[in-house]
């Protein structure tokens, strides 16, 4: 029986588990989202989340002790054919991602459930991906119910109009300015040509 186990085994010694793991989400703080199972991306979602809490304090020990649970890779892309390197993960997870997230509590991954299936066992596919920086953390306004929609529309209505007419107040204002400032330069050579 396996009361109180935690954890999946996912058909994978205990060795081989811990290297796909840091190997996942490596790759996930790499490319900020990751294509694999349902089961993988339960699993691997905590890790990720752990690890970006302990980049948000961005001490020292916090980068040692990320060290220890990830590994150091290097981010390596390929321009015109040569591996140029670009850094590495745990740099770019202290650099960038922590940062990103300082004021989010939690919740800084997701898991997007895709309608393919793998090729080969029909496993489940998903996204796991770093939630964006430009998504917020406040809750979306409710909807309204139509009463309630159709009087916010009519108040700002109102508000529209009371704006466009005190716009027309002005631009009248304006434009008898303007005239009063024309009469006077007209005034003034009349007044000289009559003194003359």
């Amino acid at each position: 029986m396996r009361h109180k186990v935690a954890g999946r085994r996912l058909g994978r010694t205990k060795e081989h588990r811990l290297a796909m793991r840091r190997n996942l989400v490596s790759a996930l703080f790499q490319h900020e989202t990751v294509s694999t199972t349902i089961e993988k991306a339960k699993e691997v979602k905590p890790f990720a989340e752990k690890l970006i809490t302990l980049a948000k304090k961005g001490t020292l020990s916090a980068r040692r002790r990320a060290i220890s649970l990830l590994g150091n890779r290097d981010i390596i892309d390929y321009e015109e054919g040569e591996a140029v390197r670009k850094g590495t993960v745990i740099g770019k997870l202290f650099s960038e991602l922590g940062p990103r997230y300082l004021d989010r509590p939690g919740g800084y991954t997701r898991i997007i459930r895709l309608s393919l299936k793998r090729l080969g066992d029909n496993g489940q596919l998903v996204l796991l991906q770093l939630v964006g920086a430009d998504e917020s953390t406040e809750k979306k306004p409710r909807k309204r119910s139509r009463k309630k929609m159709k009087e916010a529309v009519e108040q700002e209505e109102v508000i529209e109009d009371r704006e466009m007419t005190e716009v027309e107040e002005q631009i009248e204002v304006e434009q008898a300015e303007d005239r009063d400032d024309a009469s006077e330069a007209q005034d003034p050579e009349k007044e000289n040509s009559r003194g003359q």
